[in-house]
């Protein structure tokens, strides 16, 4: 019925059966507005968070997706500035990616904020000693960059680009797309790193503290790296998934050979430094100030086991296996280390956002647990569905994978 809207040469499923398969994320999607009705009208109060854990799964959501979706910004850098072409048959959906992570990241923060109708206060009466104020305009700034980038993709659509108006547009933003590149670049780099210099920057909380260069703490640096080390290999990911799920082949194994490359020389370089600021954190700074390595982790649930994980299973491992030739060349290899990849990255986001608040700081504190509640769920997730939501109809309707026919004639 719809097969009018298909991209030029390509099959998609029929109707119906795109129809059941959209019925799962609907029914999250849903279920996670009816969570976030409820706290919109009873208050922040219905979900796991207090006084004590101001932050707690949303932003270590919100910090991961962001990390991840760096494969918006830096594969854009790589393709428009750099000039690497083989990376054009994957630049679309690492777009689509970025766009979705950070539109998500800013729909949950108007449930994390409290009063959504004061959403306008960050902007109108600016904390201009607060990181945050520069994150803020950075990423509305850069979501509207990935807006930009994903337009020309819409009117490439084959009914949208029959207009000519429509065509020219497109075209005209394809051409000038470098700059578009250079600016999401310059942006996302920023707040990329300001959201680790707000944890670096807290001199009372001791798990995230660090020492710095100029008014930059190392965790400026570190978000910054641990991100363009992980992001491509997110895009990989997704798009071997959608490549599972459709069987088809979409893009050319080499080229995900070499975003699995370039994630795994930038992941060896967040290491070095990870290892070497973690190893100054624990000799140098926490016996400063009267603390030990060991008080920083308590029980399972912020145990040491997290930051070995991190570091080494999840950090050093898949940086090794990246950037191995004869493992990054095995498929079932190279995305057992993208997975590793993602994995630590989200670890290091959850310990800096909860772990942090967890450790008593006062003579008088103690070991705080926090546990999200269904209604934090119901919205994170919702958040993922309408990231599959959104994804599904730009594969099925949008020029995506520019090599699809060529792939699946060979």
């Amino acid at each position: 019925m719809d097969s009018n809207l298909f991209p030029e040469g390509v099959k998609r499923c029929g109707l119906p059966k795109f129809l059941l398969w959209m019925v799962f994320p609907t029914a999250v999607l849903l279920w996670g507005v009816y969570a976030a009705v409820n706290i919109f009208y009873y208050g922040i109060g219905v979900t796991g968070l207090d006084n004590y854990f101001g932050f707690g799964l949303w932003i270590t959501f919100d910090l991961a997706v962001i990390a991840l979706g760096a494969g918006a910004f830096f594969t854009g850098f790589l393709k428009y500035i750099l000039k690497i072409d083989q990376l054009k048959n994957i630049v679309n959906l690492a777009v689509i990616l970025g766009f979705l992570c950070y539109s998500g990241a800013m729909l949950i923060l108007t449930m994390d904020i409290g009063q959504p109708i004061r959403a306008w206060f960050g902007y109108w009466h600016p904390n201009v000693h607060s990181m945050l104020t520069e994150v803020i305009f950075c990423i509305t700034c850069y979501c509207t960059v990935l807006i930009i980038e994903f337009i020309p993709l819409i009117f490439e659509q084959k009914q949208l680009n029959k207009i000519p108006f429509l065509h020219h547009f497109a075209h005209h933003l394809h051409v000038n797309m470098a700059l578009f590149a250079g600016i999401g670049t310059f942006l996302s780099t920023f707040h990329q790193g300001s959201l680790g210099g707000m944890y670096g920057v807290m001199f009372g909380r001791p798990y995230a503290f660090r020492e710095g260069f100029f008014i930059w703490p190392w965790t400026f640096f570190l978000f910054v790296l641990s991100a363009v080390g992980s992001g491509p290999v997110f895009t990989v990911l997704v798009c071997t998934l959608i490549e599972k799920m459709t069987g088809k082949k979409l893009v050319e194994y080499k080229v995900k050979a070499l975003m699995g490359r370039i994630a795994g020389t930038m992941l060896c370089v967040y290491m070095f430094f990870k290892i070497i600021d973690t190893w100054a954190w624990a000799v140098g700074y926490l016996p400063s100030v009267g603390l030990t390595f060991e008080q920083m982790f308590y029980g399972n649930i912020y145990g040491q086991w997290l930051l070995w994980t991190e570091l080494v299973l999840c950090g050093v491992v898949p940086a090794i296996m990246l950037i191995s030739p004869s493992i990054r060349n095995n498929p079932s290899l190279l995305y057992t280390a993208a997975i590793l990849d993602c994995i630590g990255v989200t670890i290091n986001r959850y310990v800096f956002t909860v772990q942090t608040i967890a450790i008593p700081v006062m003579p008088f504190d103690h070991w705080e647990t926090y546990a999200p509640n269904w209604a934090e769920w119901a919205t994170t997730l919702m958040i993922c569905a309408y990231g599959a939501l959104v994804l599904s109809l730009c594969y099925r309707y949008l020029p995506v994978f520019p090599q699809e026919v060529k792939l699946n004639q060979k």
